[in-house]
């Protein structure tokens, strides 16, 4: 299975990076970011661009994969509505067009638990958006994550905002997703569908256990 990466250099995206490279049924991953992720192993190539608006349609550095894990993502913190629309619909949008149209190719939106279209939160209606219309894009087949209080993996550096705090999500029944279970569903999702587009927190326990 070969997985372009995005949010490498991101808590989430970071922690992915490191589950895949130790996955056996990975055999290449290509992380796209604006920075080195500053992780070297024989599996990982990097694709470094300054700007994922600059990236061409069907650009040919993303042919040749089986799936996209888009991890890439902010906080809606501090932000104008324009500018987190900007970041999290108009980036993803446009890079699933540079990926293009694909029979065969999965993308996977990691979005986050609380998104909703009938909610009354801009980021959250941005997101569902997003999940909607990377869905009805001429890929095999597009999902959005939705976890929930996430734990790291052993290794990760980038802990930013509630990663500092993962600890208080452990005790939290059925509320909170490891890096590892998130990413094993990924790779499952990919190898064998899910009957769901939309996938919780529950959704990833159980994909974790599909072979």
């Amino acid at each position: 299975m070969k997985i372009i990466l995005t949010g490498a250099t991101g808590y989430v995206g970071e922690g992915v990076l490191l589950s895949l490279l130790q996955t056996s049924e990975v055999e290449k991953v290509l992380s796209v970011s604006r920075i080195p992720c500053e992780v070297t192993h024989e599996k990982l190539e990097e694709y470094i661009v300054s700007d994922f608006m600059d990236l061409p349609a069907n650009d040919p550095k993303l042919q040749g994969y089986d799936a996209c894990f888009f991890c890439a993502g902010k906080s809606n913190i501090g932000m104008s509505k324009e500018d987190y629309y900007h970041l999290s619909y108009k980036i993803t949008m446009h890079f699933a067009e540079a990926i293009g149209a694909n029979s065969e190719f999965v993308f996977i939106y990691l979005s986050g638990a609380g998104t909703s279209d009938k909610s009354y939160q801009f980021w959250s209606q941005t997101k569902a958006k997003t999940e909607r219309d990377l869905m009805a894009y001429p890929f095999k087949s597009a999902f959005g994550f939705r976890p929930a209080g996430i734990k790291p993996v052993k290794g990760q550096k980038r802990l930013q905002g509630w990663g500092k705090y993962h600890w208080l999500f452990t005790w939290i029944p059925g509320f909170s997703n490891s890096v590892e279970e998130i990413t094993q569903a990924m790779i499952n999702v990919v190898r064998n569908g899910y009957h769901k587009s939309i996938v919780d927190v529950k959704d990833i326990k159980s994909l974790v256990n599909r072979s």
